[in-house]
Parts: C-alpha cells; structure tokens; sequence
C-alpha cells in the first residue's frame, strides 16, 4: 500500500499546504481510496501523478467543511470527465444529505452510481465496514466537537513468494496456470500431472496495515483501532506548548499523537493537519512539533503535500 498527502493543513489553506485530503494506492491494483477532500482536493490530483479516474472508495472523517469541500466538486468533475466506474463513500450520518442537497442546488449531473454508507453502526458495533478479498476496513468514534470517526485499512495475508524456477524446471507452462499455482490452488496439466501450488509458495507473507485518525484530542479508541498497524497518520493541530487551546477545541497535540502511536504500538506516525499558526518563520515551527513527537516516539515524519509513504509491514519477531 501506498500513502499520499494532497491536503496537510488544518482549518484553512496556507501556500504550501492545501486542506485535509489523504490518498492509499491498493498494491495491485488500478484503484485509489481517498480519505477526506477539502477544498481544492480535486486540484491537488491535478498536481500529483494520480489519476482521479481510479477513485473507487471515499472515506469522511466528520462534516468540518476543511474536510468536505471539496467532495462535490471532485464528484462532478468525474461526472463531466465520463470514465468513473462508480463511487462508495463512506462517513457521517449527515453525509448523504449534504451531497443531495449540493448536487441538486448546483444542477450537477454526475452519470455515474454513487452509494453513501454510514459508518456510526460499524464503528459502535466494533464490525467490518468493508471487505473483499484483499482489503478489510473498519472504523471508531473519535473524540471531536462534532462526531467523527477514524478508519484503518488492514491488507489480508498474502501468499509466499512462488518459486518460479520450480515451475519451470518441471516445464509447468507460464500464464493462467502459474497464477493458480501462485494463490495455492491445485492444477491438472494436459499431460495429467497434478501439481498443489502450495508446493511452490514460500509462507504466508503478512499485510500492511493503515489507520487515519484525524479530528479528535487524544482518544482511547483511536489507540485501540491503531494497535499493531503498519503506519498511523494522526493530526497534529498543535503544539505541546498550546495543548490548552488543543483541549478546548478538541484537536491533538504533536505529544497526543505520539502518544497515541506509541500506546498502540504501531510501526510509524506520520503528523499532519497542522495549524497554520506554525508556519515557517513563525517562533513554533512544523519542525518543533515534529521533535514534540519524535521525543516520544522516535519513527515519527511530518506529512508535506504530496509526500508519499510506503506503507510495510513492521518488524514482529
């Protein structure tokens, strides 16, 4: 899995960082998920080497507009664009109704099917919001003004890696039959020699996983959704310094984030969604929230607009 940042600011744009909007690359696939899409998301895409025609899967943390947006513009951008597929988005109660009442007003055709799921039941019954073969998602309620969840992305185990050199030295023909030796499956040749592909699969190789967690003040569900992941990206609104006004307004400091990643003990925190009072030049700097962070927990990076990040799975032994 592959992580990149489109939007690192909180509340408002600055120059060099656009409004909340953070995309995962599915290995194997032609296929992007986005979580959030503040204003301007669209625009990001444009600058990035995306493509928004892979968009299959939207994720919303909470109704903020710095996080929503730019959802309509984006839909009707693909609308107009003719080669979406189709869309599920995933979020807040409200969601549904704030995307009719925008697209209608605007007279916005879309052409393609859009599905809204909402995500308070998973996330209160602790149940998978979304599975396929590969991929399962779940989420929790986050402690923010208004509700808002965090989501985390776990890749299935995959196969061991397939020993190719075995199969041709048994003279296997390449193509379909290598594929279904490769996911363990058992073949028949035209000759009738049977083979088991798990004869030729090394062990079983772990997925990575992924959590997003952003708006909220330190949360003990946020660390229980975030055990064990690969990467979690956490906002990190403000300073240690500022952690008073970071409580009144129900958003996480660099020292809550660090906090959380390492009480759930996860493989790398990634800081994002920062004040723009914090900008270069100014007596705090992103980087002394990324040394607030790294004090705590040492394999932290800061997140910069169109920074990506592969996503691995950690050391377990």
């Amino acid at each position: 899995m592959q992580i990149t940042f489109l939007g690192t600011s909180s509340g408002v744009p600055t120059r060099s960082r656009n409004v909340s909007a953070v995309t995962l690359r599915l290995p194997q696939r032609s296929e992007l998920w986005l979580f959030d899409c503040g204003e301007g998301t669209q625009h990001q895409f444009l600058r990035s080497d995306l493509r928004q025609s892979q968009l299959r899967r939207i994720f919303i943390s909470h109704m903020h507009g710095d996080h929503i947006f730019g959802l309509p513009g984006l839909l009707a951008s693909l609308g107009l664009a003719g080669n979406s597929s189709g869309i599920d988005l995933y979020g807040p109660d409200p969601l549904e109704n704030y995307l009719e009442g925008v697209l209608y007003n605007s007279s916005s055709r879309i052409g393609y099917p859009i599905k809204v799921h909402q995500v308070r039941e998973s996330a209160k019954q602790n149940k998978i919001l979304f599975e396929d073969d590969d991929f399962a998602v779940r989420c929790t309620l986050i402690s923010h003004r208004i509700p808002a969840f965090a989501y985390r992305v776990d890749q299935k185990p995959r196969p061991g890696k397939f020993d190719i050199e075995k199969a041709r030295y048994l003279k296997i023909p390449p193509g379909p039959i290598f594929a279904s030796l490769k996911r363990g499956e058992k073949v028949t040749l035209q000759d009738g020699r049977t083979f088991d592909g798990r004869d030729f699969c090394g062990p079983t190789r772990p997925g990575s996983s992924f959590v997003y967690c952003t708006d909220t003040i330190f949360s003990e569900d946020a660390v229980t959704l975030a055990k064990g992941a690969d990467l979690l990206v956490h906002e990190a609104t403000y300073s240690h310094g500022d952690a008073e006004l970071a409580c009144q307004r129900k958003h996480s400091t660099s020292t809550m984030a660090a906090q959380t990643a390492a009480e759930a003990c996860v493989g790398q925190l990634v800081l994002t969604h920062l004040s723009p009072r914090y900008m270069p030049g100014n007596p705090t700097t992103p980087n002394d929230l990324l040394q607030e962070a790294k004090a705590i927990f040492p394999n932290t990076l800061l997140a910069k607009d169109f920074l990506t990040v592969e996503v691995k799975p950690k050391d377990r032994s």
